[in-house]
């Protein structure tokens, strides 16, 4: 494997740490893993005889604090909230590298999911959808390669669209922020983690009753407007519970509802020799309505009879409910594309069927679920904790309605169109001749109806014990060993099923609303809407004939996936260095269940029932170091090892058969898993407030990478498919040797101290990721990983002084491979985008604040591109949302 310089001087590093713990001081420190009960240094510089000199209230107010950072160090946040001070603590005793990021901090911001609400920690890229954060990528590594848990178990995905198909990426939108305790983001495994986690681990942290007695309710309620289609906006969130001797109960429920328009619009390419470079054959115009309601409730009941014994039960429901409509017109050239001396482009439009009206009417619902029971027994000098779990995720489409309607010419058998990429991120701008009456919804009847439904689940029992016992060997100190067990047994099932309906010439006029629509900020014209719900009313579901029962079998997946681990891990301490060691094994074991199903050369649907078991094994070695150098300033050196599973399309026995067409589209179910060998190295100081300076530089090693590739060969004729002596194309999936992917990280939050008059209280932050990653996504031709941005950003200014509260924060990340084509110009990206919100609140004497969110300042659109930025083929925006509401504590 290819010896990199950064990896070198990583591990380099790692070993001066080493020599240089041995000749410095023997002071005691703690960190994530030890029971000592010796205090962290004080921010102020204190030694450890001034913290024993300090007053009883001093001592108390320090163990508290010493509490809550293990506390934060676990699955769980101490309810109301946990302090920036004590997250920050928190990060700064791990034994590995982590980021916090606390409800405090994400309620200063109007971020409404946990998607959102993660993008603000360096390392993080955020795929959108929608005008919301959706998937979260780490460190350059798509949602489908890394893990996210809540308590520590880990949560499956509630839609299979995750941006590379995987079925594993869990979509944070469906996460509302309001029962989050924290977020906490690993970017150093350790063998006590679930090694599935290629590129880190995003762990949201629920939240539990305070230590002291008794009761506590807080809450906040809101609205708002989208002025883009003038939609309004409602929120809500609830938190209450409380400590009752040896019982405690958490109880919170959040939700959120919009009504977001989008303006979009979707040009396609011919993208071949016999056209120009940026001549177009549809342009898609999109204008979207959606009703999206997000919800969440949590319980957190909690029996602690002593300080050696308690147990647990948590559980959570969280999702969504949308309601999709998207009307749009497609102008589709015929392909006979002139240059004009003024550079434009010239083609002709054959009618019918070169101008279209279209609605997508759909619903859906997805939802996460998880019930969890477990405990914790101080037994001797051992802690053993323990849990079983059982999380859901499912998928729901009761109907998704695709209708369209064609404009006849009333005078003409052909248009014109004339076009060039002059809109704003040069979208075309075009003008029609000689097709009258395109926007009278009189020339237009109805030609395509379908709808389908959809149900897909994916559920997981799960079960872990771990023991942590003190060890006492040769000069260390704060030594322990952990071993632990886990077995987790998924099982994963995707259906669909597609209905026919046989839709009469209905004219448009029969089931059009409103009045012509100008959209896109007036660039384009997309006439009357098609009312929703009418043509479900006058056509009924559908039925279900030979092609539709062919459909659904080619996207029939029923898979199983067991995973047992073990592990063993030792940490210790000599003077300031921290070290943690140990290895995890984990054994899968999947089976799959699919179908062989396509049309035979005379037409006939076939299908074959296909069954596939695969198993492996892998060791997890990790080796990491923590450093004090001196108070509040932390040198870490980290080696880890981690998986990338295959996604559950990748490995999906299905074939997909067109004999015909002789194209074949089909998982691999003998793809090896992606494996990651990291190095990390890095340097962080902690400020007073909750504040952090660090540097960091990381190096992933990654083998057996998988992408999508096209093949040609010649299939045997057998019962999995009808032979023919013509080569098929086949779209599968392959293992390549060897990627990686390597960076630089930088983080800074200040509240600067000390300001004259009203400037006290001035504050700023700002990070930076720098990701350089590479693979060979076709034979000889290199690019970075799926879903790396190069450069990522954050910036914000803020303001905290007499229960005043103002935060202005930028977000920017640099374009990203979304798709890989068959060449470079066909390769799709994510465009380069930068976004700002701001917030402002003020706290009243008695226990109420106000808040003000102004969301998207800069209108930024999200866009892909195929080949360069200059061909889009996705642009959409959607407008500021301004949001206000109260807050109360009691």
């Amino acid at each position: 494997m290819h010896r990199s310089k950064l990896r070198v001087a990583l591990l380099s590093c790692t070993i001066l740490s080493c020599l240089g713990a041995l000749s410095a001081p023997t002071d005691v420190f703690a960190f994530a893993a030890t029971t000592s009960d010796t205090p962290a240094p004080a921010h102020d510089g204190s030694t450890a005889s001034d913290t024993a000199n300090a007053s009883g209230a001093d001592r108390q107010r320090r163990q508290k604090s010493k509490q809550a950072v293990k506390d934060l160090q676990g699955v769980s946040v101490v309810a109301p909230r946990t302090s920036d001070d004590i997250a920050r603590k928190t990060q700064e005793n791990a034994p590995n590298l982590i980021n916090i990021r606390t409800e405090e901090q994400i309620r200063a911001l109007p971020d409404v999911s946990a998607a959102e609400a993660v993008r603000r920690i360096p390392g993080i890229s955020l795929e959108t959808d929608e005008g919301e954060g959706r998937y979260v990528n780490i460190r350059g590594f798509d949602a489908d390669l890394n893990s996210t848990t809540y308590a520590g178990v880990r949560l499956l995905p509630t839609n299979n669209a995750s941006p590379f198909g995987g079925y594993r990426g869990v979509a944070l939108d469906s996460i509302p922020v309001g029962f989050i305790g924290a977020v906490k983001v690993t970017k150093s495994n350790l063998p006590s983690q679930d090694a599935e986690a290629l590129g880190g681990t995003i762990e949201v942290l629920p939240k539990r009753a305070p230590d002291e007695q008794g009761a506590f309710f807080e809450g906040s309620a809101g609205g708002g407007y989208e002025p883009l289609r003038g939609t309004p906006i409602s929120e809500f969130s609830l938190v209450g519970g409380g400590r009752f001797g040896p019982f405690s109960i958490v109880l919170t429920a959040s939700g959120h509802s919009d009504s977001r328009g989008i303006d979009d619009v979707e040009p396609a390419y011919f993208n071949d020799s016999a056209h120009p470079y940026q001549a177009v054959n549809d342009i898609e115009q999109r204008d979207y309505e959606l009703h999206r309601r997000r919800h969440g409730y949590a319980m957190d009941i909690d029996y602690q009879p002593d300080d050696d014994n308690d147990w647990y039960f948590r559980a959570f429901d969280a999702g969504y409910t949308e309601r999709y409509k998207r009307q749009f017109m497609d102008i589709l050239p015929d392909g006979n594309t002139t240059v004009l001396s003024n550079g434009t482009l010239q083609d002709t439009l054959s009618f019918p069927g070169a101008i279209t009206k279209s609605l997508r009417d759909e619903q859906e619902t997805s939802t996460e679920r998880l019930y969890m029971l477990g405990g914790k027994n101080i037994l001797g000098d051992t802690t053993v904790d323990y849990h079983v779990a059982y999380v859901e995720g499912t998928y729901k489409k009761p109907f998704d309605y695709n209708s369209t309607f064609t404009y006849n010419s009333p005078s003409t058998p052909a248009g014109q169109i004339t076009y060039g990429p002059t809109g704003p991120g040069h979208v075309p701008v075009y003008t029609l001749s000689n097709a009258p009456g395109y926007l009278d919804p009189a020339n237009y009847a109805l030609t395509s109806l379908s709808n389908s439904t959809a149900y897909n689940f994916d559920r997981e029992m799960s079960y872990a014990i771990n023991s942590d016992t003190p060890v006492n060997w040769g000069s260390l100190t704060d030594q322990n060993l952990r071993f632990g067990l886990s077995v987790r047994q998924r099982h994963k099932r995707t259906t669909a099923q597609p209905y026919t309906l046989n839709p009469t010439a209905l004219p448009l006029t029969a089931v059009s609303s409103g009045s012509n629509e100008t959209y896109y900020d007036e660039l384009y014209q997309n006439g009357v809407d098609i009312a929703p719900g009418v043509l479900r009313g006058i056509f009924g579901q559908g039925t279900i004939e030979a092609g539709d029962v062919l459909s659904a079998q080619q996207q029939y997946l029923d898979a199983h996936e067991d995973i047992s681990a073990a592990y063993g891990e030792y940490t210790g301490s000599y003077g300031n260095l921290g070290i943690l060691a140990g290895v995890r094994f984990e054994q899968t074991h999947d089976r799959s269940g699919a179908f062989s199903a396509g049309m035979d050369a005379s037409g006939n649907p076939f299908a074959y029932p296909i069954n596939i078991k695969h198993n492996y094994d892998n060791f997890f070695p990790s080796l990491q170091f923590r450093y004090e150098l001196a108070p509040d300033t932390i040198l870490r050196a980290a080696y880890s090892s981690t998986i990338g599973r295959p996604g559950f399309n990748q490995a999906n026995p299905a074939l997909a058969i067109d004999v015909g067409s002789g194209i074949v589209t089909t998982g691999n179910p003998s793809l090896k898993p992606a494996t990651a060998n990291s190095f990390d190295f890095s340097i962080e100081h902690y400020l007073d407030g909750g504040g952090i300076m660090s540097a960091g530089v990381f190096d992933k090693e990654i083998s057996n990478y998988i992408i999508p590739i096209e093949t040609t060969q010649t299939l045997p004729n057998n019962n999995l498919y009808p032979g023919s002596p013509q080569p098929f194309h086949i779209f599968t999936f392959e293992n390549i040797g060897s990627a990686y992917a390597r960076g630089l990280e930088l983080n800074w939050v200040q509240q600067f101290r000390n300001l004259p008059g009203w400037l006290d209280g001035l504050g700023a932050s700002a990070n930076y990721t720098w990701v350089n990653s590479r693979i060979q996504i076709r034979p000889g031709e290199y690019s970075l990983l799926p879903s790396t941005s190069k450069n990522t950003w954050n910036a914000s200014i803020f303001y905290k002084r007499a229960g005043l509260s103002l935060n202005l924060a930028a977000y920017s990340v640099s374009s990203d491979l979304f798709g890989i084509g068959t060449d470079r110009t066909s390769d799709i990206y994510n465009a380069r985008r930068t976004s700002m919100d701001f917030s402002a609140s003020y706290e009243f004497p008695a226990d109420w604040s106000i808040y003000f969110y102004a969301k998207n300042l800069l209108d930024t659109p999200h866009a892909f591109y195929q080949g360069t930025p200059d061909r889009p083929i996705q642009r959409e925006f959607y407008g500021i949302t301004y949001m206000a509401g109260v807050r109360f504590e009691f």
